[in-house]
């Protein structure tokens, strides 16, 4: 039996998230069908991250136990062969320690959140972005978002059906810049609590667009109360960029 570490990038548009769902196709049940097409055998994909419908990743982090002799080469290929007709791809296999856990093992998650900021749509990445046609001042937004990093209760930036039992987190890293006509929004943490970048990043942008002042997401998470923060951002914008371990 050996347990495979596997680098994975998908268009979460083409899914209704990580998770396997009643209503739909995931990310993790279109890798489970690809390796029970290859290898014959059932198995469980733990994934680092459990992201929502249409959050996309550039290195998602997955693993699962395989009783096959094979090797890693081959385990990407054959992957790959069966996940053809999905937006998905296994960037990289290798072999893991038995006591790996892509999810439990992991002590830092990176998400980028990508706004396009101009008024014309976005053409070719419709679901890739957010679009938000209002000058954003991305210098206002890092400060504020400076304000939020460092050990907090999140509660102000928590989804109502947030399964954590804390909202107590710590943000390592929240960045705001500009990249041309889009403005990037970086997070770092060891864990996040449902929706938190989303919503962090709808609060910002209020701040962006001059509807808040610059201190009013930092007292929205004194408040620890989800009404005072801003708008949860749309799922397009969002990517899964970093695993660590």
């Amino acid at each position: 039996m050996t347990r495979w570490k596997i680098t994975i990038e998908y268009d979460g548009g083409a899914f209704v998230g990580w998770q396997r769902q009643d209503n739909g196709f995931s990310v993790q049940e279109a890798l489970e069908t690809a390796i029970a097409g290859f290898s014959g055998e059932q198995v469980i994909v733990h994934g680092a991250g459990r992201t929502d419908s249409g959050v996309h990743a550039l290195a998602q982090i997955a693993h699962f136990d395989l009783a096959r002799d094979t090797d890693a080469d081959t385990v990407r290929d054959a992957l790959n062969y069966h996940l053809t007709p999905h937006a998905a791809s296994v960037l990289c296999v290798d072999a893991a320690p038995d006591d790996f856990h892509a999810r439990f093992s992991a002590t830092g998650r990176h998400y980028l959140y990508r706004i396009l900021n101009r008024r014309s749509p976005a053409a070719l990445e419709q679901s890739r972005v957010w679009r938000v046609a209002r000058p954003l001042d991305a210098d206002a937004m890092d400060k504020a978002a400076r304000m939020l990093i460092g050990k907090h209760d999140f509660s102000a930036y928590r989804a109502a059906r947030c399964q954590a039992d804390s909202p107590v987190k710590t943000l390592d890293e929240l960045r705001v810049f500009r990249v041309g006509a889009e403005i990037h929004i970086t997070a770092q943490a060891r864990s996040f609590l449902h929706n938190q970048v989303r919503i962090l990043t709808g609060t910002l942008k209020m701040v962006g667009e001059g509807a808040w002042p610059i201190d009013r997401p930092r007292a929205a998470l004194d408040a620890r109360d989800r009404a005072k923060a801003g708008p949860t951002a749309p799922p397009a914008g969002l990517y899964l960029t970093k695993v660590v371990y």
